[in-house]
């Protein structure tokens, strides 16, 4: 069986940036999504297509076809008055937030000045080039529920 739409594919990977540095991994096969269904990046989902299990390849994938460029619009600077714990900001902390759309988004604190709190809503890895090694731990085919869902479900079903 090889990577195609409709399948539930398991991973190993380990993530880097351009130095080198390692960005994420996965530890022992807890990787799993529903090939086709939009669950990562589009550059890594057609590299993988037609792949095996025990397959092994190393996929560089542009800003394009990953997180896309850096937005400099995403990013502006507000008073430090505008967070509910004013006290507790730190460059590189995280939260939530309302976009302009009322979808969700994250904030990162990218620098502090005093009162004025630079944040930005680009995603974190927006702007780079990622570096994937990968491992195909198992293919299989996606439940039915899984494909009225759009995602893998666990060994015990998904409750929604």
């Amino acid at each position: 069986m090889s990577i195609a739409n409709k399948k539930v594919v398991t991973l190993d990977y380990t993530l880097k940036d351009d130095a080198g540095n390692v960005i994420d991994q996965s530890q022992d096969g807890s990787f799993v999504y529903l090939h086709g269904e939009g669950g990562i990046i589009p550059g890594l989902e057609t590299a993988l297509v037609g792949k095996a299990v025990n397959e092994e390849l190393s996929i560089s994938v542009a800003p394009d076809q990953a997180y896309g460029e850096k937005d400099p619009a995403k990013a502006q600077t507000v008073n430090r008055e505008m967070f509910e714990d004013a006290n507790d900001l730190e460059v590189g902390r995280q939260f939530h937030a309302a976009g302009p759309d009322g979808e969700e988004i994250v904030i990162t604190i990218t620098a502090i000045d005093g009162d004025e709190i630079t944040i930005d809503g680009n995603h974190p890895l927006a702007g780079m080039t990622l570096h994937f090694n990968i491992k195909v731990i198992d293919i299989r085919d996606a439940s039915e529920e899984e494909l009225a869902h759009g995602h893998v479900h666990g060994p015990h079903g998904h409750h929604h």
